[in-house]
């Protein structure tokens, strides 16, 4: 299965909460922070919440 390797490239402190929320459900609290995620609807509708702070790839 793909995996997805999220990097936090932005600060989510201008952001609303939900995207602070997010950030956090997704396991970044700073920038530089990166989590492994598997490639599934429920993680693609989160980084469609926050597409201006993460950097997405796909990883084996």
């Amino acid at each position: 299965m793909v995996r997805l390797k999220v990097k936090q490239v932005k600060s989510g402190i201008g952001g609303t909460s939900g995207q602070r929320n997010t950030l956090r459900t997704l396991g970044l609290k700073r920038i530089g922070d990166e989590a492994v995620k598997e490639d599934r609807p429920e993680i693609r509708g989160m980084l469609a919440t926050v597409p201006h702070l993460v950097s997405v790839e796909e990883v084996d």
